[in-house]
């Protein structure tokens, strides 16, 4: 199905518009996690929406620390759902949540030491801005 350009966005608009660089967009093509729906007749890529939100749900994947086949796989079963989960889907989803909520947990742990380290330096800097 042919798309509209006047609903499309060029890679410049969709790396400002997702927080992305070009290169990682072009990277993420190159492994295969995104496709722009179509091109223009110089070559241009062009996205949609839906491929927006496809890349918005791999950044979104990115500091959970998935790896690039992980991240395929997560879209794989992200498209299966959108057209209709079964039960095998709806237990690979649970799954996917579980390990995410721990990944989110570490993420957290690391958050607050960092955070204590911060507070440690800030101690350091106060101390060391009397004497």
């Amino acid at each position: 199905m042919p798309v509209d350009p006047a609903t499309t966005h060029h890679i410049g608009a969709v790396a400002e518009r997702t927080g992305l660089s070009l290169r990682s967009l072009r990277h993420w093509e190159e492994v295969g996690l995104i496709t722009p729906s179509a091109r223009t007749d110089g070559g241009f890529r062009l996205y949609t929406e839906d491929d927006i939100d496809r890349i918005l749900l791999v950044r979104r994947m990115k500091p959970l620390g998935y790896a690039l086949e992980e991240m395929g796989a997560l879209l794989e079963l992200s498209e299966t759902i959108a057209e209709g989960a079964d039960a095998d889907a709806i237990a690979q989803l649970d799954a996917l949540l579980e390990d995410a909520q721990a990944r989110r947990d570490k993420l957290a742990e690391r958050l607050a030491m960092a955070d204590e380290f911060i507070a440690i330096l800030e101690r350091r800097r106060t101390t060391a801005t009397r004497a």
